[in-house]
């Protein structure tokens, strides 16, 4: 049988496609833009039918309804990275949280400490040899379709078609959904100009000829907007969002002073808008990886001037970071931050930034915190940090004593709080009264 017979055989509706899915099962859906939402939607239909089936992902676009309070008992959602979609669930206990690096995501399907049943995932339609394109979204894709005992694709004829490790051939697919619809976008948070002000000290740090790793969020797409005046930067990162595309046809970025994968975009998945989607269409200078590939910290750490920018919701006096929770209740997830920090900490010429507004709740709540709230998890140790970065200034931690910390931290916090944070430091030691008088003026 040929390719293209093999494919027409198993092309199905959601319905049929879905019967696949057992009382149970562990089902992974493909996240970000990439979220297969035929096949999700699908998925919630058939509840009366299943129970105890476990559904597996990261961030996803889209509703998540299999988190309603009435599919419990047929559904139980456990996320390794929280959308907005599912935070609510998780903080009332219908769903799990798995804190975990998104590098180590893909081992825990190969070696069976997570086995699959079940691949949700969106693809491009088969080209001349029968492989199909994961498009916007490799992440821990590729890796769980090559070992889940069930694949089921959406293949839609508007996603991109990607370089790079992308492709599966239809043969290792079990059934196919054929589609035509716009993809699931996420747009830029709006830039402030307190973002704007964070960004300007970020690109400070930024030299020429670096290879950059970008986040999610206003201050990541604040930092792409004030790169205009650099040459000859790159990407090696997880995620990329929209405001690559003006960099890249500016000329900024151009991956020609890349020490690894020259004239490359290393990527495992973009969020954004078709503005993004028609510029990685069938374009060579993007390569998408699996997470495991692109967030391994010694991969990383071969890209010379690697500049990791990262955020968080709070960072107390001495320098621990918590970025994925909000006290007890988790908000989002490691993701790829510890990662690629330590990677650029290890890169000639590296630059390990984190890079957060001073302030919270229109400016009433404090980032910069004597302690973290009870609960909050630390993501990043206070020995891994090197840059701290507000719209007041830049601390360098890495080295530093507690008293520095403490001296540099307050430095860069909102004026509102500083003596409140002072007060504390002098209270715990870190810092003497008579020493600060004047100097944090």
């Amino acid at each position: 049988m040929s390719w293209s017979e093999d494919y027409r055989s198993k092309c199905v509706s959601a319905s049929r496609a879905l019967e696949a899915v057992h009382s149970g099962d562990r089902v992974w859906i493909q996240s970000g833009c990439g979220t297969p939402s035929v096949l999700v939607n699908e998925l919630v239909a058939i509840a009366s039918r299943v129970r105890d089936v476990e559904v597996v992902h990261m961030m996803t676009l889209g509703s998540a309804d299999y988190t309603r309070p009435e599919f419990e008992g047929h559904f139980r959602h456990r996320g390794l990275f929280l959308g907005a979609n599912v935070r609510e669930a998780i903080a009332a206990g219908r769903a799990d949280y798995t804190p975990i690096f998104l590098s180590e995501i893909e081992s825990l399907f190969e070696s069976g400490a997570l086995p699959l049943d079940v691949v949700l995932m969106q693809v491009s339609p088969p080209d001349a040899h029968g492989f199909v394109s994961l498009g916007t979204t490799v992440d821990c894709t590729l890796t769980a379709a090559r070992t889940a005992k069930t694949v089921i694709a959406e293949v839609n004829r508007r996603m991109p078609r990607t370089h790079g490790d992308t492709f599966i051939h239809v043969s290792r697919i079990s059934a196919f959904v054929e589609t035509s619809r716009a993809l699931l976008e996420l747009h830029a948070e709006p830039c402030t100009e307190v973002h704007l002000r964070v960004a300007r000290n970020v690109a400070s740090l930024i030299p020429d000829g670096a290879t950059l790793q970008t986040g999610i969020g206003g201050i990541s797409e604040a930092v792409l907007r004030c790169l205009g005046d650099k040459r000859d930067l790159g990407i090696h990162t997880e995620m990329c969002p929209d405001g690559v595309v003006d960099l890249i046809e500016s000329g900024v970025l151009n991956g020609e002073r890349k020490s690894l994968h020259r004239g490359k975009s290393v990527v495992a998945f973009v969020l954004g808008t078709q503005r993004l989607f028609d510029c990685i269409h069938e374009n060579p200078s993007f390569e998408f990886r699996p997470i495991s590939y692109t967030n391994d910290p010694f991969v990383v750490a071969q890209n010379d001037r690697m500049v990791a920018i990262n955020s968080a919701l709070q960072i107390d006096l001495t320098g621990q970071v918590c970025a994925d929770s909000l006290g007890t209740r988790p908000y989002s997830g490691f993701g790829g931050q510890l990662d690629f920090i330590r990677g650029a900490a290890r890169s000639k010429g590296g630059v390990p930034i984190i890079a957060l507004p001073s302030t919270a709740m229109h400016g009433d709540v404090s980032r910069i915190v004597p302690v973290l709230e009870p609960g909050a998890g630390v993501v990043t140790s206070r020995a891994d940090v090197h840059y701290v970065v507000t719209e007041h200034g830049i601390a360098y931690l890495h080295g530093k004593s507690l008293r520095e910390r403490a001296k540099a931290l307050i430095a860069i916090a909102d004026s509102h709080f500083q003596q409140e944070l002072e007060d504390f430091a002098v209270r715990a030691h870190y810092l003497e009264r008579e020493k600060t008088a004047g100097a944090l003026a």
